[in-house]
């Protein structure tokens, strides 16, 4: 899989790199070159299969052989169900709050940690990432006992739920949270700044598990697929709704 920066065109990585480097110059976005699509004789055989199945084959569609251990990557991220439940005539709700934080975003940090864990190679990384509650969670509790691997979440004093500070801040280990007096704004001007000076970044292997990572970003494809297969009728006329900000979301959509 080639992927390129979307600011600079000439950029080019292959899917590991991308993975551990998360964003490219200037903080521009990896993106895949091509995608090759599915035959609808492809879609209706993987919309028979269970959620892991399923998901390992459109990943490795996406990747390619870069990465031997993805099937197992994809059976030990993704041990949870994505039911869809009746919200109205017609209307359907797809549950993604099955995971062991409670939040979406377990699909895609899982699978993140695990796939950052199997290209490192020798290579020391941070994460750092600030949250509102769900990133940094979902993260903390992925990336947890990493080898490798330190995490650094900050998060808005007095500004998360109660839970959601649990999950974050009580893990140790390789999971640092720091807790900051102010919004989350400022929380994430604070990531940003450490993005912006190149040698802290390749000096501590610094790496970001939000959406603009392409690894988290692929992982989430796969729950789209998961909604039509439960289906019972209507599958060449589905319109998917989207939670406004969860651009990353629905940009997996597309793909």
């Amino acid at each position: 899989m080639e992927l390129f920066n979307l600011k600079h065109h000439d950029e080019k990585v292959s899917f590991a790199k991308a993975v551990v480097r998360g964003i490219g110059r200037d903080q521009g976005l990896f993106f895949p070159d091509h995608i090759e699509p599915f035959s609808q004789e492809k879609i209706d055989e993987l919309l028979k299969m269970p959620l892991v199945q399923r998901s390992q084959i459109i990943l490795r569609h996406l990747i390619g052989d870069e990465l031997p251990e993805l099937e197992q990557i994809v059976a030990d991220a993704f041990c949870f169900e994505a039911p869809i439940v009746p919200a109205g005539d017609r209307i359907f709700c797809l549950e993604l709050f099955h995971g062991p934080t409670l939040a979406f975003k377990d699909f895609g940090a899982r699978f993140l940690a695990r796939v950052l864990s199997a290209v490192r190679g020798d290579k020391h990384l941070t994460i750092l990432t600030a949250t509102s509650g769900d990133t940094g969670a979902a993260v903390a509790d992925a990336f947890y006992g990493q080898k490798g691997i330190d995490v650094v979440v900050l998060y808005p004093d007095g500004r998360i739920s109660p839970l959601q500070e649990k999950l974050i801040a009580t893990l140790g280990g390789n999971i640092h949270a720091v807790r900051v007096n102010g919004i989350f704004d400022q929380c994430q001007d604070l990531v940003k700044t450490a993005f912006d000076d190149v040698e802290f970044k390749e000096k501590i292997g610094l790496n970001s598990a939000n959406s603009i990572n392409i690894a988290r970003l692929l992982a989430q494809v796969t729950y789209y697929f998961e909604a039509v297969s439960q289906l019972k009728s209507g599958r060449d006329k589905v319109v998917f709704s989207v939670p406004c900000g969860n651009f990353g979301d629905l940009t997996a959509g597309l793909i």
